[in-house]
């Protein structure tokens, strides 16, 4: 497990977010803690859904064996929808500490998250190791792996999706991408979503995508350090899950430092 740095190891370094825009703040807070300025690049922006389609989705997911929330912003989306409470039976999944958190705030008591923050930590929880012919409320979003729905409908659950809210791309502008690499060295890249690194490396041209490759990726999972090396990145290391200060916590900014001189 990595410890956490002393407050002037990330100071001159520059972490670049990938959160969706409005959700810097807790990853900026952190690295400002840490002594490092943050840099946004937001990949997409969250929509909540508010029509007929969706309500009456979000009633059936919520009405299931096992309901499971993937995000806070799942959770602040079905609440804008409607109530949320837990009834007599029922279980309640979050995929992360951040999602429970969430859910608490609005009422929900007893939710379960795994000690491992992803989809396969989640899969991993007793209730929903047996599943076939169970209900599972899935409160999601469009896109992303898809590994938790196909998992649960391959067990032989009765899946009940409702996408309550929708991811609306963000590409960055010429001006954003300029500033961009104008930044001095180093650069940390917490990785916290796939989708999001996918997403940020098809939209930048190959001068900043060069640039941004030589950034130190700290990544939440196993799949997300193979992911960021298959995508070109040299130094990646592992984080134990995806809070802002695990993530921060893996940094190893001498490396970082020391890399980009070698680069000269």
């Amino acid at each position: 497990m990595h410890r956490a740095p002393a407050v002037p190891q990330l100071a001159g370094c520059y972490v670049i977010s990938l959160r969706p825009a409005g959700a810097h703040a807790a990853l900026r807070r952190e690295a400002a803690r840490h002594g490092a300025r943050t840099f946004a690049l937001a990949p997409w922006r969250i929509a909540q859904r508010d029509d007929a389609a969706t309500r009456a989705a979000l009633t059936h997911a919520l009405a299931a064996d096992v309901v499971v929330f993937t995000s806070p912003p799942a959770v602040a989306a079905a609440a804008a929808l409607q109530p949320l409470s837990a009834r007599a039976g029922q279980a309640w999944l979050a995929v992360g500490a951040g999602t429970a958190r969430a859910l608490a705030r609005v009422g929900v008591a007893g939710v379960q998250s795994p000690a491992r923050m992803d989809s396969e930590g989640l899969l991993s929880l007793p209730a929903l190791i047996a599943v076939g012919g169970r209900s599972v409320g899935l409160v999601t979003a469009p896109g992303g792996r898809g590994v938790i729905a196909q998992t649960l409908g391959n067990a032989g659950a009765d899946l009940r999706r409702a996408d309550v809210y929708v991811r609306e791309p963000t590409p960055p502008t010429p001006a954003r991408i300029a500033r961009l690499v104008t930044l001095p060295d180093p650069w940390l890249l917490p990785l916290s979503s796939g989708e999001a690194l996918v997403r940020t490396l098809a939209a930048l041209p190959e001068p900043a995508l060069a640039r941004l490759r030589r950034a130190q990726v700290l990544a939440a999972s196993e799949r997300l350090e193979a992911l960021a090396r298959a995508s070109g990145f040299a130094r990646v290391e592992r984080a134990t899950d995806a809070r802002p200060a695990s993530l921060l916590a893996a940094a190893r900014p001498g490396e970082a430092r020391m890399s980009h001189h070698d680069s000269r």
